[in-house]
């Protein structure tokens, strides 16, 4: 068997609005759960509890989402804030020795 190796590049990632994203998706659980529990007696009679509980398990999966994805979003952005802060200063740096270099020489 020939080992395999992609054709192409994979795409860059989509960035969009993660945290927003993911929040939707909660309250979207958490509502399709509310709009089922009055009605736990008739999925109950056919054995379809597990669609109430699966809305409940969402939006408990989603409450774990948000908290991972706005962790990574301060991490991004801690980590553009560095390399921004690095760049400033490589610049400033490099600058400065640049001007005084060639006027001593």
């Amino acid at each position: 068997m020939a080992k395999w190796t992609p054709k192409y590049e994979a795409p860059e990632p989509l960035e969009g609005p993660v945290v927003a994203t993911i929040t939707g998706g909660t309250i979207l659980w958490f509502v399709l759960f509310l709009v089922q529990v009055p009605f736990y007696g008739w999925f109950a009679d056919r054995d379809l509890t597990w669609w109430v509980w699966t809305c409940l398990a969402g939006a408990g999966l989603g409450l774990i989402g948000i908290w991972y994805v706005r962790g990574r979003d301060a991490a991004l952005k801690r980590y553009a804030a560095e390399r921004a802060a690095a760049a400033d200063a490589e610049g400033s740096a490099g600058g400065a020795t640049g001007a005084t270099g060639p006027a001593g020489a």
